[in-house]
């Protein structure tokens, strides 16, 4: 199923994980869906975004943004789907739900680590 996100949508996602970066905040894809009003289905939307702003990040070379993105539950750590994305980008290996993934994830979303409001792509 091909999901598409409009320009609106896509500007708005970019501006709120900027948000986050700049407060040193995590935020969930809960928030994200009632912040931005995304169409139905909102969250496959949100979840393609977020992998091709993730595969826009890697071929930059810079932090993955989409990192920012946590679930609501007791981990505090982005959606399973997330981790599959970035094993296929090549930025993490290991299980999803382990120590690794969280170690890897805190690396990730390390102030200083991600990209300043100059790093957007369109």
């Amino acid at each position: 199923m091909s999901v598409r996100i409009s320009r609106q949508h896509w500007d708005g996602l970019l501006a709120e994980l900027d948000l986050a970066r700049r407060q040193r905040h995590l935020v969930t894809y809960r928030a994200l869906l009632e912040r931005l009003q995304l169409p139905t289905p909102a969250m496959q939307t949100l979840t393609a975004a977020l992998e091709h702003l993730a595969a826009l990040d890697a071929r930059a070379e810079q932090p993955l943004r989409s990192s920012l993105v946590i679930s609501q539950g007791a981990s505090r750590l982005p959606r399973t789907g997330f981790f599959e994305c970035v094993e296929r980008l090549g930025r993490f290996s290991g299980p999803s739900d382990g120590i690794a993934a969280a170690s890897w994830h805190a690396s990730e979303v390390a102030p200083g680590r991600q990209p300043s409001a100059s790093h957007r792509v369109l």
